[in-house]
């Protein structure tokens, strides 16, 4: 098959590597219908996370079921399915209290962009779509894979919902769909931080009533002014710098809670200030698992479309193109079609 390797930042090839094979008898097979570029994958790409040695990406992924291990019970050849970034058993006490991104038999996907990868734990990992869907649906049923899922759990832990303003710093493609689940959620009113055209025109079309263009000082500053001084009740960090994290903290009103889900790079937290500030903060990796089977409801009966966030579509054989167009903010989102 062949598959998405990274020789040191900057250097995406597409190389030939061996087929993806069943490992463990809970092991499934997927043949890619799409995959995908996450933001994430431009830390290394940009060197900010080292490249030791050549290794695989890709961690979003939906497909057919070509393979499964002899202990796989719930999924079976030729389901097309989406899976998580991070694998779970789904049956463990922290996956049973909803965080299975943190599963005690937890690994971390790394091989999708790709014709095929192995799903390891894929009765616990991997939900089934109610048939096979439409080519149209597929986009959007791979953004479930994380973006999605992640922008839901930033909202969900920012306790977004009725009556409720939700800022969200970052407009990448967590950050808006981070606006859409928001907007699901029943959010009165939603504050999107954003100075990029493209990305504020998405974020008003998935429910953003507000938009601010200041980062920073300036940014917390015109949150508290459209919050009468006070701040959002539900705040999403969706980038991962110290300057986003702080941004995030200091647009929340005391009370209010912080959804944090950008990678955390080189972030330091003052704890005087934290102390001070009565703000909740909750995040990490998301449980996507938690969330994958109402996201492809209301993907399957066509109550949002979080593909959106796609604003290119290229073959997998053009992957390093994909990367060079993100890293130069030339697309939100790029789509692989293996």
């Amino acid at each position: 098959m062949f598959g998405t390797v990274i020789h040191a930042p900057g250097d995406i090839r597409l190389e030939e590597r061996p087929d993806a094979a069943l490992t463990a008898p809970t092991d499934a097979v997927v043949r890619l219908a799409a995959t995908c570029i996450c933001g994430s994958d431009l830390w290394p790409y940009r060197g900010i996370e080292s490249v030791d040695e050549p290794r695989p990406m890709g961690h979003e992924y939906a497909g057919v079921v070509e393979q499964v291990g002899a202990d796989v019970r719930d999924i079976k050849v030729g389901d097309f399915v989406v899976g998580s970034f991070a694998t779970s058993d789904n049956t463990c006490e922290i996956c049973r209290a909803g965080y299975q991104s943190h599963c005690v038999h937890r690994e971390f996907m790394g091989t999708a962009q790709a014709e095929l990868t192995r799903v390891p734990h894929a009765d616990g990992t991997l939900v089934a779509t109610p048939g096979q869907p439409d080519p149209d649906l597929v986009p959007h049923l791979l953004a479930a894979s994380d973006v999605l899922g992640t922008g839901w759990y930033a909202a969900d832990a920012a306790q977004a919902g009725p009556g409720r303003t939700v800022a969200v710093v970052g407009d990448g493609a967590v950050g808006l769909l981070g606006i859409l689940s928001a907007k699901q959620m029943g959010a009165e009113r939603i504050i999107a931080m954003s100075r990029h055209a493209d990305r504020q025109k998405l974020a008003i079309e998935f429910g953003a009533s507000d938009i601010v263009t200041e980062r920073g000082e300036e940014g917390v500053a015109r949150v508290k002014e459209l919050t009468g001084g006070l701040g959002a009740h539900s705040v999403i960090e969706a980038v991962g710098t110290q300057e986003s994290m702080m941004q995030a903290i200091r647009s929340t009103r005391a009370g209010g809670h912080v959804g944090y889900v950008g990678v955390a790079h080189g972030v330091s937290l003052p704890g005087e200030e934290l102390f001070f500030s009565g703000t909740h903060l909750h995040g990490g990796p998301a449980p996507v698992r938690k969330y994958l089977p109402h996201l492809i409801d209301l993907i399957w009966r066509r109550e949002i479309e979080p593909g959106k966030v796609f604003d290119l579509t290229l073959p997998l054989a053009e992957v390093a193109e994909g990367y060079k167009a993100m890293d130069e903010r030339r697309a939100v989102k790029v789509l692989l079609q293996p």
